[in-house]
């Protein structure tokens, strides 16, 4: 018995001097990955490609020796032991992750990267040369692919289970890999797309829309300007700019959801300006087009939404622009267009005119004298914080994109779910510069039932003397029955598919009276109208249980705003 015991003892001295001299090695590994990493994101962007080549190498060394130090069967036996175990099945997800991703999707898209000089894409006077984009999309739907794959894997490692360095250490693993497969996933969109959507096959019309996020509707902000856009063998023109004044409300509805007639009765249906409260661009894109065409009879081939914040990504790359009386930086063109314009031109109908010359200008800068490379970048931020959202009126061009974050669906629950907030201004002004919000999750088991807690704090960060140091276009001056100053809000608050609102608070009281309950879809969606006045605050939280609800793989969604809403999770506290 007693040798039994001693062998016993032994085998697992020697086990843990194993894992613990691979564990040494591995980590050093992967710091050597995580340095590498930053370091050639660095030479990507300089455009260095032949140091980004000698990085990716070191990289694909360290992260394979990872992956085999932490692949052997002492090492997977760790990581079944109770408390541990996570731990070393984390390590060891997270070298297998790195090894993938830079074998089977950094050397591919390195290898685009360099065979493809963006410089030479035509550029200049507003034309692109589409026949590289067939030679690209090989290797960029393996790297999409890779990333997907991995993005999937680094979501199924339970964080919450591991030590704090390491959960920090999985996070932002899984951040990074998030931000690669969005970006190569467009990238890969792109080169699927562009050449027919560019005109290739045939000449091509767009519908453009801006969206203001001083008054928020639920996919940015309201429609402030508007304009069409002909695509014919790469060549991009801007044919015809309108204000919305132009479109007047109609006595009839275009067909909605009866998601959206829930939410914001016909009023997106009859309005151009409130389409896009329609939270599935989907649904959005056809209506702005038909409104288009209904107005000028041109036919429309897509929509293109974007919002004020895409232009301070676009001026990092194309410089400063001057339009109307203004010249703008990336430092102030939001803030200038969002907030100082209506002090400084307080007709509305000026105001549109120098929209559509910022609009005009940024195109034309865009295309003729931005650098491409940081074109490119500046529209895939943009991407990635939802700020585009584009519709195509063909059917197999739309299928691709209603997967994307371009298209601007509805998220579709799998093993990940997910939860989004919606703001939707009912003040009438442009007090939204002004509005801030903060995102908290938490998710765990409540009364023995899965659920899944979204809270959401909002605020009106105006100034004191709001109602009289305020323009009166921008507080409203009170025609719509909301104090100058203050601000009015929608806020809808959607949970997994299949869950149920199983309790609603605002500012810890319990439920208002406002509070409305629909579906989106198969999403339940609880939405209530706040009204704050300057410097106050509200925090409105739902609760979601049962099927679809408790999935710690949960992601949120919001609406773009002028500035990005912290969002962070929470540990679940049942009573609170």
């Amino acid at each position: 018995m007693q040798w039994t015991i001693g062998v016993a003892l032994t085998l697992l001295v020697l086990a843990i001097g194993w894992v613990t001299v691979r564990g040494i090695g591995a980590v050093n590994d992967l710091q050597e990955v995580s340095t590498s990493s930053s370091q050639l994101k660095s030479a990507i962007a300089e455009g260095d490609l032949e140091k980004a080549s000698r990085l990716s190498d070191r990289i694909a060394h360290h992260a394979q020796s990872a992956h085999g130090l932490t692949a052997d069967p002492v090492w997977h036996a760790f990581g079944i032991l109770p408390w541990i175990g996570p731990n070393f099945t984390a390590v060891s997800d997270v070298a297998a992750i790195a090894d993938d991703v830079a074998s089977d999707a950094l050397v591919p898209v390195l290898d685009v990267a360099g065979r493809l000089d963006l410089a030479s894409l035509g550029l200049s006077g507003g034309s692109i040369d589409l026949t590289p984009f067939a030679e690209i999309e090989p290797p960029l739907a393996e790297a999409s692919a890779t990333l997907s794959a991995a993005e999937d894997r680094a979501l199924r490692i339970d964080a919450d289970a591991t030590l704090p360095p390491l959960a920090d250490a999985v996070r932002e693993m899984r951040g990074a890999v998030t931000q690669a497969a969005t970006v190569v996933g467009s990238l890969h969109g792109a080169a699927v797309l562009l050449p027919s959507m560019l005109g290739a096959d045939g000449p091509r019309n767009y519908v453009l829309a801006m969206q203001n996020n001083a008054e928020l509707r639920s996919d940015g902000g309201i429609v402030g300007a508007i304009a069409l856009l002909h695509a014919e063998n790469g060549q991009i023109t801007l044919v015809q700019q309108a204000s919305t004044r132009e479109f007047p409300p109609l006595d009839e509805s275009l067909p909605l959801s009866e998601s959206t007639v829930a939410l914001f009765e016909d009023r997106p249906g009859r309005y151009l300006q409130n389409i896009t409260s329609i939270p599935d661009f989907t649904e959005a894109g056809p209506l702005v087009a038909t409104r288009w065409q209904q107005r000028f009879g041109t036919p429309v081939d897509g929509v293109i939404a974007v919002d004020a914040v895409v232009m301070e990504h676009l001026l990092a790359a194309t410089g400063p622009l001057t339009f109307g009386p203004f010249t703008a930086t990336e430092d102030d063109v939001v803030d200038l267009l969002l907030s100082q314009i209506y002090a400084q031109v307080p007709d509305p109908a000026a105001q549109d005119e120098i929209f559509a010359q910022a609009a005009g200008a940024l195109f034309s800068a865009a295309l003729s004298g931005g650098d491409p490379k940081s074109l490119v970048a500046a529209l895939a931020t943009s991407a990635e914080e939802s700020r585009i959202r584009i519709w195509s009126s063909h059917p197999e061009e739309e299928e691709l994109l209603a997967g994307t974050a371009l298209g601007g669906a509805l998220p579709v629950d799998g093993e990940t779910s997910h939860v989004g907030v919606l703001f939707n201004d009912t003040t009438g002004g442009k007090m939204d510069y002004y509005t801030d919000a903060v995102i908290t999750t938490a998710i765990g088991t409540c009364d023995g039932q899965p659920t899944t807690r979204v809270q959401v704090t909002w605020t009106n960060d105006a100034p004191a003397d709001a109602a009289t140091g305020l323009p009166p276009y921008v507080t409203a001056a009170g025609a719509f029955g909301v104090q100058p100053g203050a601000v009015r809000t929608l806020i809808a608050i959607y949970g997994p598919e299949d869950a149920t609102p199983s309790r609603v608070d605002r500012d810890g009281g319990g439920a208002e009276d406002n509070v409305q309950t629909a579906l989106l879809d198969t999403r339940p969606v609880v939405q209530q109208e706040v009204l704050l006045g300057p410097g106050e605050s509200a925090t409105v939280t739902v609760d979601f249980q049962g099927s679809g609800a408790g999935n710690r793989r949960t992601e949120v969604q919001h609406t773009p705003m002028v500035r990005n809403p912290d969002v962070s999770r929470e540990d679940l506290r049942c009573g609170e």
